[in-house]
């Protein structure tokens, strides 16, 4: 039962890219798909865990590594291969001047509670190694990024996404709680985010 607990979240978002074409819908649906997952597997996982943490340097350092991933994204986007006409697809599901700032807002104080509770929290291991939930975590990036930018840039970001879970469940696991995945997350949902809407100016 456990391991079934994505493909909700996977078919929100997929339906919310490629059936609704919005943003808000995808985003949403993939939390609700989260929240009804976690509910009907009955996790034991307290939610007070994603405000735990041993050592503030782990959350510095977090928010520093993940934090320079829009910083990244902004002095590569010329060969990232991002559609020319990407403006207006944004505008098409949803996202233009009025919506973005709230998008923002959401995606970056309430989406990496949602993914750090689920991906690392309830799916999370110890271990030292990869674990599949590195994998599922990177997986349903894919349906996002695609008609958005090459084929070679989604395998380069879901392998950077692989990675990036494998970072977290480490800061979970030396930190003792979600603390510092969570602060990481946000800060890298919030560069990204910044950087994507930059360069949609419309």
């Amino acid at each position: 039962m456990k391991w079934l607990t994505p493909v909700l979240p996977y078919l929100a978002v997929i339906a919310g890219m490629f059936w609704f074409r919005n943003a808000w819908v995808g985003l949403l649906g993939f939390h609700l798909g989260i929240v009804v997952s976690v509910l009907l597997a009955r996790s034991h996982v307290p939610i007070r865990v994603l405000f735990q943490g041993s050592d503030l340097r782990w959350s510095i350092l977090s928010i520093l590594v993940c934090g320079s991933s829009g910083l990244s994204l902004y002095f590569s986007w010329s060969s990232v291969g991002v559609v020319s006409d990407l403006p207006s697809r944004l505008e098409a599901f949803g996202l233009n001047r009025a919506s973005w700032p709230a998008f923002i807002a959401y995606f970056a104080l309430v989406n990496p509670l949602m993914e750090e509770y689920f991906w690392r929290g309830y799916l999370g291991s110890p271990t030292r190694g990869l674990h599949a939930s590195d994998f599922l975590y990177a997986g349903f990036h894919a349906f996002i990024l695609i008609d958005h930018t090459k084929a070679a840039s989604i395998f380069y970001s879901v392998m950077i996404l692989i990675l990036a879970g494998w970072f977290w469940r480490q800061l979970a696991r030396l930190d003792h709680g979600l603390l510092a995945p969570v602060l990481g997350h946000m800060a890298a949902d919030l560069m990204i985010l910044l950087v994507i809407y930059r360069m949609s100016l419309f």
